[in-house]
């Protein structure tokens, strides 16, 4: 059997080198491959360049894991882990050069849906930043190394509380009209543009809490549990696992201030 602090070892080894690479892309030049959801919704050449590099080393590592990537689709596992990966999670920031995007990579136990998943370790590196944050289940989260932790006793009223929008242009007038009334009951709002990040802001303490509708797996998945390995609550709908329907992270005392709050919005959606 593996340990989860040897799949962490696997996991950052293959995302400072995948992080690496697709800095070194975006100093050679950004190349839009293609549009996926919709024309906001960019891939470059280096995302799927990436990804590939990150699919075989893996694959040479862990040769009997499944993987589910953004860009190259999943492959079944034999082993029961499965590694779910973004290679570049803030494209649009990737491609207009802001310095928030990263390379996500995390192992998870059992089928590749956060609804059943139990993840067992994670790693988002931020090359730009030169900024790695690790978790393992059970073995807390870290940045550069240093134990990180969620900030406790914030009340709603003074949260920096960080959000995203869907690419759907009518899903996003839908998700600012929340926005709108939501802004005058924390300190502020931030949208930072990269699921992974902001999971790790709240994890370190730079985001008392966060939340967002429409994260695919491989958004949250590291990212999720380094907030919580850090003390952050991460849920859903109902309290339970978080999944594309909504996913809230903050210290306990405020998610019981900030699910409330945000929930019944979603909960109606399809």
């Amino acid at each position: 059997m593996t340990s989860n602090a040897e799949l962490l070892e696997i996991a950052a080894t293959v995302a400072r080198r995948a992080a690496a690479f697709a800095l070194q892309r975006r100093r050679d030049g950004v190349e839009i491959a293609a549009s996926k959801s919709s024309l906001s919704d960019i891939v470059t050449r280096a995302d799927r360049e990436t990804e590939k590099l990150i699919r075989d080393a893996l694959a040479a590592s862990r040769p009997r894991d499944g993987f589910l990537g953004e860009e190259s689709g999943d492959s079944s596992s034999q082993s029961g882990l499965t590694w779910v990966v973004d290679p570049i999670d803030g494209t649009v920031n990737y491609f207009y050069g802001i310095p928030a995007w990263a390379v996500s990579i995390a192992v998870v136990e059992g089928d590749p849906d956060p609804s059943t998943w139990r993840a067992l370790a994670g790693a988002v590196v931020n090359p730009v930043t030169k900024e790695v944050f690790t978790a393992s289940a059970g073995g807390g989260a870290r940045l550069n190394g240093e134990r990180i932790h969620v900030t406790e006793g914030v009340d709603l009223p003074l949260a920096l509380v960080g959000t995203g929008f869907g690419y759907d242009a009518e899903v996003r007038r839908r998700q600012a009209s929340l926005v709108a009334d939501l802004i005058g009951e924390v300190r502020d709002i931030r949208r930072i543009g990269a699921a992974s990040l902001d999971l790790c802001a709240v994890a370190a303490g730079r985001l008392d809490g966060y939340f967002e509708r429409g994260l695919n797996p491989w958004d949250h998945a590291a990212g999720g549990l380094i907030a919580d390995e850090a003390g952050a609550r991460v849920a859903g709908i109902g309290g339970g696992p978080a999944d594309r329907r909504l996913l809230v992270a903050a210290a306990p005392g405020l998610f019981d201030q900030l699910h409330p709050r945000v929930e019944p919005f979603y909960a109606g959606w399809e």
